[in-house]
C-alpha cells in the first residue's frame, strides 16, 4: 500500500475522493428517500413523491362526518330543531316547526275560548246585574229565551260544560307540545347515534310454498315458507 502511494499518489487521491463522494451521495439519497416517504399527519405539509400538498391543521376535513350525540341532545334541548340541523337532517325542520306552530295555535285558541266561557260563567252565577258577558257569548240569532239556550238555568249548565271542555283541550294541547318537544330530542339523538349505521337496500322477502319436514321425521308436508334474504 505504501509502495502504491509513493508510486501513484494521484491515483490514490482520486480513489479516496470518488469513494467519499459516493458515500456522501448515498447518505443524501437515503435522507431524501426518508423525507419523501414521511407523511406528516398533523402538520401543514404532506410530501408524496416529488409533490408538496398543503393540508389543513387537522384531519376533520378528511374524516367522514359523524355528529356527537351528546352535543346534539344538548342543542336540541336548548333550541328545538337545532339537533336536526347538527345531524344535517334539514328536511325534518318543516315537520318540527310545523308541529310546534300547530301546538302553539291549539294552546292559544283553546285558552282563549276557556277564558271567554270562564268569564261568562262567573258573570252568570253572580248577583251583579252589570256583568252580562254571558249574553254576549250567545250564538247569533239566539236569545236567552230560545229553546236551544233553555233560559238562564240551561245556559249556566252550557257555560260550565264549555268552560271545563276548553280547559281540558288547553291542558291537552300543552301536554302534546311537551311530547313534541321530547320527540324532537329523541329523534335528534337516534339520528346522531345511527348516522353511520349501514342499512343495506338489498333486502328481499319471499313468501312461497315449500315441503316442510315433519317434527317426528315421518314424512313431509306441504306448507308456506317466509324467507328474508340480506345480500
Amino acid at each position: 500500500m505504501r509502495l502504491l502511494v509513493n508510486k501513484y499518489p494521484g491515483i490514490v487521491l482520486l480513489f479516496f475522493f470518488l469513494m467519499s463522494f459516493g458515500v456522501k451521495s448515498q447518505v443524501v439519497s437515503d435522507s431524501n428517500r426518508v423525507l419523501l416517504d414521511t407523511t406528516k399527519v398533523n402538520g401543514a405539509i404532506y410530501i408524496a413523491g416529488n409533490k408538496v400538498i398543503k393540508l389543513n391543521d387537522s384531519l376533520a376535513a378528511l374524516q367522514p362526518f359523524k355528529p356527537d350525540p351528546v352535543k346534539v341532545v344538548w342543542m336540541a334541548a336548548i333550541l328545538p330543531g337545532a339537533g336536526q340541523i347538527m345531524n344535517h337532517k334539514y328536511w325534518k325542520l318543516p315537520i318540527v316547526y310545523g308541529g310546534f306552530l300547530g301546538c302553539a295555535y291549539a294552546i292559544t285558541w283553546n285558552g282563549s275560548k276557556y277564558q271567554d266561557y270562564r268569564t261568562a260563567y262567573r258573570d252568570i252565577i253572580d248577583n251583579d246585574p252589570t256583568t252580562n258577558t254571558f249574553l254576549e257569548i250567545i250564538p247569533k240569532g239566539l236569545t236567552i229565551n230560545s229553546p236551544q239556550i233553555n233560559g238562564i238555568a240551561g245556559w249556566t249548565k252550557t257555560l260550565k260544560a264549555k268552560q271545563d271542555a276548553f280547559r281540558r283541550y288547553r291542558d291537552l294541547s300543552i301536554i302534546v307540545t311537551i311530547g313534541v318537544y321530547a320527540l324532537t330530542i329523541v329523534d335528534a339523538y337516534v339520528d346522531a347515534q345511527l348516522y353511520d349505521f349501514d342499512i343495506s337496500p338489498e333486502l328481499s322477502f319471499r313468501f312461497q310454498p315449500a315441503l316442510l319436514e315433519s317434527s317426528r321425521g315421518t314424512g313431509r308436508a306441504l306448507g308456506m315458507q317466509c324467507t328474508f334474504n340480506l345480500k
